[in-house]
């Protein structure tokens, strides 16, 4: 029976994540200690006590889930009972696949951290430089997003971006085109489109200018390159076979498309059968929901939830 750990992006970010986690386990207190100590600044305060401004911010948000999910992935890599569990195959939605590569053993923790923090900036940056949005639909398929955002566009920029689960693909572009395009989605029978509070218009060439930076941050960590456990890259559906083509993956991903529905569709066809939510919040559990209802998701957001494994 193959084994897939899954690692959510930006927006599960809550205040108090991994607080109860950190307090019933000490493997996972010493890793939020270590982000800290990586970081040069109290992460950990912020994830445990917010405040939710500073938390929902991109420099901070994106650092803050990779050390949730690491403190949550080190206790079950630690306890007698969950040490026999490993993945077949890591996965992470857009800034979660840096948590899955750690994962895999592809970056250090150290690296990850680093990498995901300068991430956070260079995005912040490139946002306040361009000043995008993006836009949830709900209910429509590729070909009548096609159609809407054909209409909405008017010349300026405005692309699907991310295809996450059946009837849920989120636009990104130029502020206008996503508010014509929300003004616009009933009509073309969406169930409804939601404006979502990010810095900018994520996964876009308006992100050019970060992916630059992100491209020369990578070359300075060191990659590993793939052995037994493998990693599905987000902009292809395809598995990385060498620590060159994740530098690309990553500094791909923040311009293109991320194909989080083909990924899991590709792992449950290839015969993954028992999937791990390994971080805060459930996004990734729901949209599984969406994607195949008879696959089986293990949420692992809460020491509840990891005390029922244990």
């Amino acid at each position: 029976m193959k084994t897939a750990y899954l690692f959510p992006g930006q927006g599960a970010q809550i205040v108090g994540m991994g607080a109860d986690i950190a307090q019933a386990f000490p493997v996972a207190a010493d890793v939020f200690e270590k982000a800290n100590e990586t970081l040069g600044f109290d992460l950990t305060k912020l994830c445990f006590e917010g405040p939710e401004e500073e938390l929902n911010t991109t420099t901070i948000s994106q650092p803050a889930i990779f050390a949730t999910s690491a403190a949550i992935l080190e206790v079950i890599n630690t306890q007698q009972a969950t040490a026999e569990l490993k993945p077949d195959v890591t996965a992470g939605l857009s800034l979660g696949e840096y948590t899955a590569l750690y994962a895999a053993g592809l970056l250090t923790f150290e690296d990850a951290l680093t990498l995901v923090h300068k991430r956070g900036r260079a995005m912040q940056a490139a946002a306040d430089e361009t000043q995008g949005a993006m836009v949830s639909v709900i209910g429509l398929d590729d070909e009548k997003i096609a159609q809407l955002c054909q209409e909405a566009r008017q010349g300026e920029l405005l692309e699907p971006v991310n295809f996450n689960c059946p009837g849920q693909i989120v636009l990104s572009g130029a502020i206008e085109p996503c508010r014509r395009a929300e003004k616009l989605a009933a009509e073309y029978g969406a169930i409804k489109a939601v404006p979502l509070a990010v810095a900018g218009a994520f996964h876009t060439e308006m992100m050019a200018s970060a992916a630059e930076s992100l491209k020369k941050a990578l070359a300075d960590a060191h990659i590993a390159e793939p052995a037994t456990i493998k990693t599905i890259a987000n902009i292809d559906a395809e598995y990385y076979q060498t620590a060159d083509a994740v530098a690309q993956g990553l500094t791909l991903q923040l311009t293109s498309p991320i194909l989080w529905q083909k990924c899991m569709q590709r792992l449950i066809d290839e015969g993954v059968e028992s999937f791990y939510e390994i971080g805060p919040s459930r996004v990734l559990t729901g949209l599984m929901r969406r994607i195949d209802r008879k696959a089986r998701v293990t949420n692992l957001s809460t020491a509840e939830a990891i005390n029922k494994l244990l």
